[in-house]
């Protein structure tokens, strides 16, 4: 499933796209959740006091709690986590019209912003082959992709609440969630996945790590994340051992999240492939974030994981079922990222 924004060609002014597009236009682009008015929660932070407003035509916005406000223009530019001229200029575009491109300069190096604290985790440790085995074994994963998960800081270890756990975060530690090693629900939050305490959970893990690599495999989840280094490896580099790829996994840890504000800026340019599971979630997760990449000037398609088939004769939900396929499956299919 291919997902493309076409936009018709035409000169056109910022006064002129401010004119067809508003924020209630912009806040369906992006899909936000609830719908923009004089009070409401604010769209891209945890808001649990309704402390944002959007005037009636949808000309403007005010956040009440951070002291933000502005136009159309100003919201586009919040939502997408561009550099002001960039902005307008894919704000014009999106509203249907089109502007010159300006010349290219060199891009600040994005940091995360302290939209809230960030999060102190506990130290973890790289897997031994012991852990490496056990987890190959629960996930169906190559041992392969595991040490290149590992390898780029992206796969650790540790014995949270008295179980041996596998995690993933990244060099940001802003975000990181466990499962455990021996496939069970964590108790405490009746779950297999756990995002540890105080984690921006919308942070996409492993995008700073992405910047030097042209491609992206977008996925949902941890496993997903770690499939995505083991199917890397056997696409696209040159002997096993190798790790000469062009593209890398980055994952979200959840298909209800946004992509968060700050990380966007990091998927500008790159050709991004999203993996979302194929259920109704999942698919929604799909249409949420290709809007947030079309918006940064990523170039975004989708990878449709219907009528493929695993070798169990189960039908393949995600990344991770993927690598099981039967031979029809992958023959039908021959490469998977871009």
């Amino acid at each position: 499933m291919n997902t493309s924004y076409p936009y018709p060609s035409g000169r056109s002014t910022l006064a002129d796209a401010k004119a067809r597009l508003n924020i209630r236009g912009l806040w369906q682009h992006f899909g936000f959740d609830g719908e923009p008015k004089a009070s409401c929660r604010a769209p891209w932070r945890e808001d649990h006091k309704a402390s944002f407003s959007v005037k009636a035509d949808g000309s403007l916005w005010n956040d009440y709690a951070t002291g933000e406000a502005g136009d159309a223009v100003d919201f586009f530019q919040r939502a997408s986590g561009l550099p002001q001229k960039a902005a307008c200029r894919k704000f014009i575009e999106l509203a249907g019209g089109h502007s010159a491109p300006a010349p290219r300069a060199a891009k600040p190096e994005p940091k995360p912003v302290d939209v809230k604290s960030r999060p102190v985790f506990r130290d973890f440790h790289k897997g031994t082959p012991a852990d490496f085995a056990q987890l190959a074994q629960l996930r169906g994963i190559g041992r392969e992709g595991l040490e290149f998960a590992s390898e780029r800081g992206l796969l650790w270890f540790a014995t949270l609440k008295d179980c041996p756990a596998w995690i993933v975060t990244d060099s940001a530690r802003v975000n990181a969630q466990a499962r455990r090693l021996d496939g069970q629900q964590w108790a405490h939050v009746q779950a297999k996945a756990w995002t540890l305490p105080g984690s921006w959970a919308a942070w996409p893990i492993g995008i700073t790590e992405a910047r030097s690599f042209p491609a992206i495999a977008l996925v949902e989840g941890g496993s997903d994340f770690l499939a995505g280094h083991f199917l890397a490896l056997c696409e696209q580099a040159t002997h096993h051992r190798k790790r000469d790829v062009q593209c890398v996994p980055v994952a979200m840890l959840g298909a209800s999240l946004r992509i968060h504000p700050d990380a966007l800026p990091m998927f500008a340019g790159k050709r991004v492939r999203i993996f979302g599971h194929d259920d109704e979630a999942g698919r929604g997760a799909v249409e949420r974030w290709a809007g947030q990449l079309a918006a940064v000037g990523a170039e975004v398609d989708a990878f449709n994981f219907a009528g493929l088939v695993q070798v169990d004769g189960k039908r393949v939900k995600d990344l991770n079922d993927a690598l099981m396929m039967d031979g029809g499956s992958f023959a039908r299919v021959e490469r998977m990222l871009p």
